[in-house]
């Protein structure tokens, strides 16, 4: 169901930031969209049905909030800034008619609560946090069931990247223990104010409908993902030394794992670092 909303175009964000004394800043990666085109098709990447309830991350003065609410069934809008988040409300209610929102004030890297379960995570993250806040909200609201993030291009590639592509790394492999991801296109700078000098894209994710293991196994695994890529010239015997206790506890550990030894992390997919995290208990090393 298409509710009643009016966009923000560029000239209202101007207005609205000129008004509140509101200048982007870095610090916070702030860079609002000012094209509401670009914001229809922001949402429509996101495949809503018309009656999840939507998390937002990073709000700013609303351009994707009101996107989301001519779509979703409830929105639930996440805001550290203060200021924005006090104009946010006024926005909204003058914006929007038969909507459900909801705003949460604070950090969202701190978020362990909100006052409803999320069906879906759509969000323009703020640049400097992109990973670490998806991450956590992977993490921390198990009712999420798929989303739709706008990051830097280069952030977006690394995080639905494959085994054996370059930019595959630490991102791909952590978002692939929660979810199946895509690119879902590019996002030209100009509609950015400020503009920013890197190029954006959107990443469509997909839960997995059963987890790959608990939490302590996410855990394990995790440290076993940071240890391969944090050498990622090195083969896993070499690469997973210290936090196997040894390269030839490593090399056990890998062949009870039925993964070669002379493999880089970068060849490995997700499922493989859990079979390693999982031989490395299975056989009692620490």
């Amino acid at each position: 169901m298409t509710r009643s909303v009016e966009l923000l175009g560029g000239n209202d964000i101007r207005e609205l930031a000129g008004r509140l004394g509101v200048m982007p800043t870095k610090k916070l990666g702030q860079n609002f969209v000012t094209d509401p085109n670009t914001i229809r098709r922001i949402v429509a990447a996101a495949g809503l049905k018309g009656n999840e309830t939507v998390v937002e991350i990073g709000p700013g003065l609303g351009s994707l909030t009101l996107g989301l609410l001519e779509q979703a069934g409830r929105v639930v809008a996440v805001e550290i800034d203060q200021k924005l988040a006090d104009e946010l409300e006024a926005t909204v209610a003058a914006r929007a008619t038969d909507v459900d929102f909801t705003l949460v004030r604070g950090d969202a890297l701190q978020i362990s609560s909100l006052p409803v379960a999320p069906d879906a995570l759509v969000a323009n993250l703020p640049y400097n946090i992109s990973v670490p806040v998806l991450l956590h909200f992977l993490e921390t609201f198990e009712s999420i069931r798929f989303g739709l993030v706008l990051v830097q291009a280069e952030v977006a590639h690394r995080l639905a990247a494959a085994p054996g592509n370059k930019v595959y790394g630490v991102p791909s492999v952590k978002l692939a223990w929660y979810a199946d991801s895509h690119l879902a296109g590019n996002v030209g700078r100009t509609i950015f104010w400020p503009v920013p000098n890197v190029d954006s894209a959107l990443v469509y994710f997909a839960k997995r409908e059963t987890p790959l293991g608990d939490e302590a196994l996410r855990l394990d695994t995790f440290a076993v993902v940071d240890a391969a890529f944090s050498q990622r010239r090195k083969t896993l015997r070499q690469a997973l030394a210290t936090w196997a206790g040894g390269a030839a506890q490593a090399e056990a550990i890998l062949a009870r794992a039925g993964v070669d030894h002379t493999a880089r992390g970068e060849a490995l997919n997700v499922h493989e670092f859990v079979k390693i995290a999982q031989a490395k208990r299975d056989g009692g090393e620490v």
